[in-house]
Order: C-alpha cells, then sequence, then structure tokens
C-alpha cells in the first residue's frame, strides 16, 4: 500500500528510530511492501527515488528498503567508514522532493546489516549508492539532509538546479 510521506517540517522526522527484534521480522513484510509500493509511486511522480527510510512513512524501525536493480532490505544497519576521503553531491529526499542540499558524504563505506531473515550481511558501496545509504541511514537517526547542508547558501529548489551546474 502506497504511504503517506512525512514531509520536512514534520517533527516526527527528527525521532530516532528503535532496533527490529529477530521477532518483528514477520510484521515487518507488510512495512516493507508499504516501502515498495510508496518507492515506485513516487518514482512515477517525480521520477526519482531509489530507497526509502522506514521513519520516512511513520515507522520507527532501523529499517531501509532500496532498490536499484533489485529489492535489498537493511533491517539494523551499522555504517562503518574506511577512510576519510568525501564527496560534495546534491542531496535530494522524498521528504523533501522539490529541495536539493549541497552536503558532503564520505565516498566509501561498510554496511553490516540483517536481512529478512535475520541473517548478517555486509555490502562494500562506493560513490552515489554510499552517499544513498548514508542518506537513509541518517533518516533513522533522526537526521535530514538539511541539517547537514555544506553551509549557509546550500539549499536550491530542484528548479533552481542549474545554478549550482554552473558554479
Amino acid at each position: 500500500m502506497v504511504r503517506e510521506i512525512l514531509l520536512l517540517g514534520n517533527p516526527k522526522l527528527y525521532q530516532v528510530s528503535s532496533p527490529v527484534e529477530r521477532e518483528e521480522i514477520g510484521t515487518l513484510k507488510g512495512v516493507v511492501q508499504d516501502l515498495h509500493d510508496t518507492l515506485l509511486d513516487f518514482q512515477q511522480k517525480y521520477g526519482a527515488g531509489r530507497a526509502i527510510a522506514a521513519p520516512q512513512i511513520g515507522v520507527f524501525k532501523r529499517l531501509i528498503y532500496m532498490c536499484i536493480d533489485e529489492p535489498v532490505v537493511f533491517i539494523n544497519p551499522i555504517l562503518h567508514f574506511e577512510d576519510d576521503e568525501m564527496i560534495e553531491v546534491l542531496d535530494d529526499c522524498m521528504s523533501f522532493p522539490e529541495l536539493l542540499v549541497r552536503v558532503k558524504r564520505y565516498k566509501r563505506c561498510k554496511i553490516r546489516f540483517k536481512d529478512m531473515n535475520f541473517r548478517d550481511n555486509e555490502l562494500k558501496l562506493e560513490g552515489d549508492l554510499a552517499e544513498l545509504l548514508q542518506h537513509e541511514y541518517d533518516h533513522l537517526d533522526g537526521i535530514l539532509a538539511t541539517m547537514r547542508a555544506f553551509d549557509d547558501k546550500a539549499l536550491y529548489l530542484r528548479s533552481q538546479k542549474k545554478f549550482f551546474d554552473e558554479g
């Protein structure tokens, strides 16, 4: 089912999510389906969106759903950064679809997580996928990209992106 996405200004977006317990896995199937449906709906409306965190639909559990080539569910993810190399990106968010935020993110990361069978997994990510997972992970801690803005001039309306590209 397509769920309402919490939008910038909603104080619930700043809430820290709780870990998923093993016995909750059965109840997560419906949440994962809702994340999938909501992501697809957003993609159709905005032509963007590769992942969504459960808190964005009001489910305050440490759960991220990503669908690029195939769906991946990250339960209780933990990020590790192996070096200090950073990249600068224009970050977008389903919670503020018309806004872009210039932020710095780590270029590489490792993410450890549980899958839907509560088995341990690990992925190494680089570039845009590393940035994407850092963004979604922040949602689990109640952190929005606007809070990581590069400076006080780092916010852009999507329609004004051309000015960033010229800079």
